[in-house]
């Protein structure tokens, strides 16, 4: 187990699905908006990725360049970058594989949600694919309790932005995208829910 660890870190489980499906291929640039500490980079640095990540915590960069310096040397540290995901630097169109894990749910209202969407859905290439993890009310609707618009208290005790299929959906065709996966959530064991978003950018 060790073995496999050191190969593919924490790397989430629905990202490890689409790695193995062939949906992020060598010669790929690929882009973490909201990397945190690098979880899911640590295969891709090793097998010479082009990878690129972005995270408003300053630690969490320094951590991850740290580790792109151990696994992959040659890429320069300017990769990663100190940035709120809704003002990432980096131009339109730049990533063949945009990773958003666990990030768009932290939005504070309607607005904050669509500066973080679309700020990172801007990144992605025509014909790229963005892969994206969040929080959702799918499969507990009636287990949370409004504190404003799609804010949530949920039986974890955490507040999220929370999100339904009806938006998602509706999501995919305003930005110019076509769902690439159906919608599939989890519900871990009725205190939240996390739905996997698959999006295929409109060539």
């Amino acid at each position: 187990m060790s073995g496999l660890h050191e190969q593919f870190g924490d790397i989430d489980i629905y990202l490890f699905d689409q790695l193995l499906r062939g949906r992020i291929a060598p010669g790929m640039r690929v882009l973490d908006a909201g990397c945190g500490f690098g979880r899911n980079l640590v295969y891709l640095l090793q097998e010479g990725y082009e990878v690129f990540g972005v995270d408003s915590d300053p630690r969490a960069i320094e951590n991850t360049r740290r580790l792109a310096r151990s696994l992959a040397p040659a890429l320069p540290p300017e990769n990663f970058r100190v940035e709120a995901i809704e003002a990432m630097s980096f131009p339109n169109a730049f990533a063949d594989f945009t990773i958003s894990s666990a990030v768009l749910h932290f939005a504070r209202d309607d607005d904050g949600f669509r500066a973080m969407l679309e700020g990172t859905w801007r990144t992605l290439k025509p014909g790229g694919l963005f892969f994206c993890r969040l929080a959702s009310s799918i499969g507990i609707e009636d287990r949370i309790e409004r504190t404003s618009g799609r804010r949530f208290r949920l039986p974890d005790g955490s507040e999220r932005y929370l999100v339904d299929e009806a938006l998602l959906c509706s999501l995919t065709e305003e930005m110019g995208g076509q769902l690439a996966d159906p919608l599939k959530t989890t519900v871990v064991q009725n205190q939240r829910s996390m739905t996997t978003w698959v999006v295929r950018k409109n060539g």
